[in-house]
């Protein structure tokens, strides 16, 4: 068993991605490329976007704080802090910031899958 301070470790990861060129950092939290879950916080400056292409795995999407916008295809979906968004292997997808912003991005892996931008 292991705990873990998501507050602690989004206002740390907010600091890298206030800074960093593309507006982003993330950290996996749990698990790892060698295990079927993973947890991943991923922090993004107002406007940085993160895009997810053909992933063949389940994700979800909690917002920590702030505000994020979520894009598939032709739809999309507005999420603040407290909500949980949910996919299921979509074809593309972008994750956006419409303010500063801290998710915690779970996925369960099925198959082969890109997720650009995260840690492996």
């Amino acid at each position: 068993m292991r705990k873990f301070s998501l507050t602690a470790i989004a206002r740390h990861r907010l600091d890298h991605a206030r800074h960093a060129p593309s507006g982003r950092s993330a950290e996996t939290v749990v698990g790892g490329h060698e295990h079927a879950l993973r947890h991943t916080l991923v922090a993004l400056a107002s406007g940085a976007r993160m895009s997810v292409h053909h992933i063949d795995a389940e994700a979800t999407v909690c917002v920590l704080s702030g505000r994020v916008r979520l894009k598939v295809g032709p739809h999309r979906w507005d999420a603040r802090t407290g909500d949980l968004l949910t996919l299921s292997a979509p074809p593309d997808a972008r994750l956006e910031a419409v303010e500063e912003s801290a998710v915690l991005l779970t996925v369960v892996i099925t198959l082969a899958h890109t997720w650009p931008g995260l840690p492996r």
